[in-house]
């Protein structure tokens, strides 16, 4: 333990032990605790920024850019599609590592989303003073607006676009025990962890980012509403993520939308475009923990639930 009037390490019990996870130290304690980091020093992830509100769709529709751009840190980029494209106004990532870019969905609609990557990864080789990087284009989940420029992206030249089905994702990534495995996917320096997830959807995903301890959830958890095809795999889903997450730093959680208000249990109603008071997009280890209490408690019979931040739905 740690005094908090000198800042000096007491002697304590032989058996506390250090056990070095992705992104920082982890103290075991005799009662099963487990902290995080040992000091409040950043965790020992990367750092980057979100804004403290994303651009907002409409009222006034033809003056909006299709995309709106953001850099969490030089190699991560969060793009949010303009509800004026398409009501889901859906989010995409770029990870750089040093051998490859992974492109998490690719939106949806009508859009020259393939000119906005080609735009973005151009200016990440300009400034790393490189010539080229192979894009690999992978699916969080295979509904169609997180897929429509697919087509698009398969015209850039060294893209790789993943395939939609369950057996295309494991095959790419290597799992030999869907879906209790979980994968590992090295872009170069940058590991990434790949979690299967169905229950949302059957192809269903969620990637962890060592470097920066960023959990990308899709439309699993997100503040807003999560629909549930099959609630025995959802439930099993969400309870692998709580176990994966145990004791590993989890900066932030971002998913695919924002379909709530900053009021609590408030949504915004399906097809809105302009949403002035949206809840922030990410989410925290907390939130997991409450849907999967909730799940538990709900025991296979899956309800309509309104909490906080988000809503649990059956679909």
């Amino acid at each position: 333990m740690v005094s908090r009037y000198t800042g000096t390490v007491a002697k304590a019990s032989a058996k506390f032990c250090m056990i070095l996870l992705a992104g920082g130290f982890s103290l075991a304690m005799p009662n099963g605790v487990l902290a995080q980091a040992a000091q409040p020093d950043g965790g020992g992830v990367r750092s980057g920024v979100l804004p403290d509100r994303w651009q907002v769709s409409g009222p006034n529709c033809p003056v909006d850019p299709k995309f709106q751009i953001h850099s969490y840190n030089e190699d991560l980029y969060i793009l949010r599609e303009s509800g004026c494209s398409n009501y889901e106004k859906p989010f995409l990532y770029l990870l750089f590592g040093k051998e490859k870019v992974l492109m998490l969905d690719t939106g949806a609609g009508k859009t020259d989303v393939a000119v906005v990557v080609k735009g973005v990864v151009d200016q990440w080789l300009k400034r790393n003073n490189r010539e080229s990087i192979p894009l690999v284009v992978a699916h969080t989940h295979a509904h169609g607006d997180h897929i429509a420029g697919d087509a698009q992206l398969k015209l850039l030249p060294g893209a790789t676009v993943v395939g939609l089905k369950p057996g295309d994702v494991q095959a790419f990534f290597g799992f030999k025990n869907w879906p209790e495995e979980i994968v590992q996917y090295d872009l170069g320096s940058r590991v990434l962890d790949v979690i299967p997830i169905p229950g949302h959807e059957a192809s269903s995903i969620a990637i962890y980012d060592r470097q920066t301890g960023i959990l990308f959830s899709g439309d699993t958890l997100y503040p807003g509403r999560l629909y549930v095809a099959d609630g025995d795999a959802f439930a099993r889903s969400i309870q692998r993520l709580v176990d994966f997450t145990n004791g590993k730093i989890v900066a932030h959680i971002l998913g695919n939308h924002i379909e709530e208000t900053w009021t609590p249990y408030l949504d915004y109603k399906i097809g809105t475009v302009y949403q002035p008071d949206e809840h922030e997009l990410q989410l925290g280890r907390g939130n997991l923990l409450e849907l999967n209490d909730a799940l538990t408690r709900m025991n296979g019979k899956i309800v309509r639930m309104a909490m906080r931040d988000f809503t649990i739905w059956p679909h």
